[in-house]
């Protein structure tokens, strides 16, 4: 698709109504190294450095179709735990709507924990209930479904097999949609019976072959597959997800389209499924035709399955990738940075992190980005915000806006990851990254670097970089002013 047809697809999308029903998770990573083995046991021993937290399950598909423009709403089921709390506060802070999310105080928050070293992951511990609810508690889910679906543009159901989706549930679910609002199933029971009545259902290889009892390999495997699928559960369109091998779609039992996937380092297909729910749901929701929809669906999945841990995908992102710009691709928030580079770093690589305005970019800028690469292997570049350069250089600057400067920074090969920052100095963000090696111009020393106490403390370097001399931005507006050679 081209990339006017799919801003035009991600603008029909926005403002849409969904509601998400299925199985709330609480993701946890802990982060760390592993150089040796217990003298206890033949296992690794895991140094942890930090841990960090994502929703995940049908808290990640609602969370998916807030920062796609959608208005979520979720219904399901947590316990009354910090693992619970943690969980709202997060769909909270992404504009998700959880007044349908009801609380059981005698069964844990299902918490998936995954030890990852070396950009490996090598345990993942699950603490979890898998029985239905209490009758009461499925009435309460019951009555924050009804709630939930009124004026709702699409219903997506996401079922782990955590209790929450039954078939009494789902046969509500799609008698009060009543044909009228899509429901879109991500399935994980075998038999897809249970989910007779809904519009589209989303099964990955596994799911459809265990479903299906068929191994799908071929063209006629996957043909037969769909047809045995949509005799079970009735469903109009039947989306496949076949990994890097793309996704296929059957349409109303038409033959299947193949949708190739773009080939990609994969860093974790975690919450792929989810994506790709939330960004199908969506547009079926919007009224966007299924290959369309589908099409939009596999450009998001490849994005999330490059990045570290469960996360989101944004429209930005998804049109970035379209245009096949480097630069913008390059463009991440404090979160995805951390995330990022702590994958990237478990994998023996070295973080280089510098900032500041850069506002007009110079030989100057160049030279130091250049040599600041050098020192490691990823280099991280923190802007400061449109705000900050005023409070630090006056109401004229910048020159250039944050976004601009971020899409020229970003083109050079040297860097890495840009990130903006709204503080008037970088520690926090230094803080959270802990990179490797601080960076700053010869125009500094090492005692007056914001951070570089922090870095010296915890190991790492601080590098000043030579000036060029006669290359500064101020030297080159006042140039400018006088009408002068640059």
């Amino acid at each position: 698709m081209s990339l006017e047809r799919i801003n035009a697809l991600l603008a029909a999308m926005r403002g849409r109504r969904i509601v998400v029903l299925g199985d709330l998770m609480l993701d946890e990573y802990v982060w760390g190294d592993a150089r040796r083995i217990s003298p206890d046991a033949p296992v690794p021993v895991v140094e942890v450095r930090r841990r960090s937290h994502a929703v995940g399950g049908a808290a990640n598909v609602a969370h998916n179709v807030a920062v796609a423009g959608g208005t979520a709403r979720i219904v399901g089921l947590i316990g009354d735990d910090a693992a619970g709390k943690l969980l709202i506060e997060g769909l909270a802070t992404a504009g998700v709507d959880v007044a349908g999310i009801v609380r059981d105080p005698t069964r844990p928050t299902t918490v998936k924990t995954r030890v990852v070293a070396r950009g490996q992951h090598v345990l993942r511990l699950d603490a979890e209930e898998r029985t239905p609810p209490a009758e009461g508690l499925r009435i309460k889910l019951a009555a924050a479904l009804v709630k939930a679906i009124d004026g709702a543009d699409a219903i997506l159901v996401s079922d782990y097999a955590k209790g929450v989706v039954t078939g009494e549930t789902l046969a509500a679910t799609i008698d009060q949609s009543a044909g009228r609002i899509p429901v879109i199933v991500d399935p994980k029971s075998l038999d897809f019976g249970l989910y007779r009545g809904c519009t589209a259902i989303t099964p990955n290889r596994a799911e459809a072959e265990a479903a299906t009892r068929l191994t799908l390999r071929t063209d006629g495997d996957l043909d037969e597959a769909v047809q045995r699928i949509r005799a079970a559960c009735g469903a109009r369109d039947v989306l496949i997800t076949l990994g890097d091998e793309g996704m296929i779609l059957s349409h109303e039992g038409r033959p299947i389209d193949r949708i190739a996937a773009r080939a990609r380092e994969v860093y974790d297909v975690t919450g792929a499924g989810d994506t790709v729910l939330a960004y199908f749901g969506l547009g079926l929701g919007a009224g966007i035709n299924a290959a369309e929809a589908a099409r939009l669906a596999n450009v998001a999945a490849g994005i999330a399955v490059a990045k570290v841990g469960t996360s989101a995908v944004t429209p930005s992102e998804i049109a970035a990738d379209a245009e096949g710009s480097r630069s913008t691709a390059k463009a991440v928030d404090l979160a995805q940075a951390v995330a990022r580079c702590e994958h990237l770093r478990s994998a023996g690589k070295r973080i280089v992190f510098t900032n500041g305005c850069f506002d007009l970019l110079h030989a100057g800028h160049v030279h130091l980005l250049e040599r600041a690469k050098a020192l490691g292997d990823v280099l991280v570049v923190a802007l400061n915000s449109d705000e900050s350069v005023r409070r630090l250089k006056g109401p004229e600057r910048p020159l250039v806006g944050a976004a601009d400067r971020v899409k020229v920074i970003g083109a050079l090969d040297a860097v890495d990851l840009v990130i903006v920052f709204d503080d008037d100095t970088p520690l926090e963000t230094i803080r959270a990254l802990r990179p490797d090696v601080l960076v700053k111009g010869g125009d500094y020393t090492v005692g007056t670097i914001v951070g570089a106490e922090d870095v010296i403390a915890y190991g790492g370097r601080v590098e000043t970089i030579p000036l060029v001399a006669g290359r500064s931005t101020s030297s080159l507006v006042e140039s400018v002013r006088r009408g002068g050679p640059s």
